[in-house]
């Protein structure tokens, strides 16, 4: 597999379509549809030839092949003194012209850095970069990581927290779960997250996961909401994860464990009547992708989940009653979030999609 270093953003779907193709052919491509209409010049600088827009593709990296094709290729290319090319399907296409080559559909987001603003967008695309995950069935290594492992969820009562609680322990997990409803514990005070946890490793000898889910959405212009609410939303929203994740490392530490956090799709562009809302689910994303870095080192895994607007309490008490079939399961979110913390994912906003 050939890939461009300049192409920083490939993803694991693309990777794993090139092995699987690599399975029935010799050699492979990445490619996306051409969304620009392609222009052929004469030596005159005018056009001599618009090819039909449906039969172009806009080609990407990794190129892959079996080590014998690539090899039998560049011997015959070096043995050609016109020999000039830009990829190397290209070789295997001039030196190989009936060795079929497979394309792969690419995506927009694996683009090339070729001049100085793509660095600006590059950077913009690191920070919004999401992965996609398949929330109907759980990864076949669950049933093998996941017994006998601890793991702590805040927030557990209701509504998400709830479905990965249930799911956990389901799948043989020693799971606690906490809430100011269940067990009047709140996010906001560190005394009480250090308590618990202490008592929990001391009872256990290890913690594996730690989740939070804990959250409060209060769907209000800000010009009319009360001091009092907005401290109390920043609390509980951001600096309550923050109290989570500090008292969670030395713990997580000792396991190689994973941290869990949760944003909102309004985490991309704020929106009217819950910008405080909004405001902290983009905070806890930025803090998801510095602690992945800062925590590397330790063995520590650190994600966030995505999910569509899901049918929980807290989206009833704030929207009504909305039709069932527009909203996401609770369900599928445990089914992601297990998958996610048993995954060597660290740094990833993981997108969770109704099927």
């Amino acid at each position: 597999m050939f890939h461009d270093a300049v192409r920083p953003l490939v993803n694991d779907r693309i990777i794993n379509d090139c092995i699987e193709a690599l399975k029935t052919y010799n050699a492979v491509d990445v490619a996306i549809n051409a969304t620009d209409t392609i222009i052929q010049l004469n030596n005159h600088n005018c056009i001599h030839k618009i090819p039909p827009r449906n039969e172009l593709r806009c080609g990407q990296t990794p190129q892959c092949f079996k080590r014998g094709v690539i090899k039998k290729a560049y011997d015959l290319a070096l043995q050609d003194p016109e020999f000039h090319t830009t990829d190397d399907c290209g070789v295997v296409c001039k030196y190989l012209p009936n060795e079929p080559i497979y394309v792969v559909q690419g995506e927009v987001f694996n683009m090339k850095v070729t001049y100085v603003e793509d660095l600006f967008l590059l950077d913009k695309l690191f920070q919004l970069k999401t992965i996609q995950n398949d929330n109907h069935k759980l990864d076949s290594e669950v049933n093998r990581i996941l017994p006998n492992k601890v793991m702590v969820v805040f927030g557990g009562s209701y509504g998400i927290g709830e479905e990965v609680v249930k799911l956990g322990r389901n799948l043989g997990a020693v799971v606690y779960s906490f809430s100011r409803s269940q067990n009047n514990l709140d996010v906001t005070d560190v005394n009480q997250i250090c308590s618990v946890l202490k008592e929990i490793k001391e009872r256990n000898g290890r913690i594996d996961y730690v989740v939070c889910t804990a959250g409060l959405l209060v769907k209000e212009p800000l010009n009319g909401m009360k001091y009092e609410v907005i401290q109390k939303s920043i609390a509980v929203n951001y600096l309550g994860v923050i109290n989570v994740a500090k008292e969670a490392f030395e713990y997580l530490k000792e396991t190689s464990g994973a941290l869990l956090f949760y944003t909102s799709s309004s985490y991309t562009k704020g929106r009217m009547m819950y910008s405080i809302y909004s405001s902290t689910k983009a905070a806890i994303v930025n803090l998801v992708q510095a602690l992945s870095e800062e925590w590397m080192g330790f063995g520590i895994r650190v994600n966030c989940i995505n999910p569509e607007r899901t049918h929980t309490p807290m989206r009833v008490k704030n929207f009504g009653i909305e039709p069932k079939n527009t909203l996401l399961d609770p369900k599928s979110v445990a089914i992601a979030s297990i998958n996610t913390l048993v995954s060597e994912l660290t740094g990833e906003v993981i997108d969770v999609r109704r099927i």
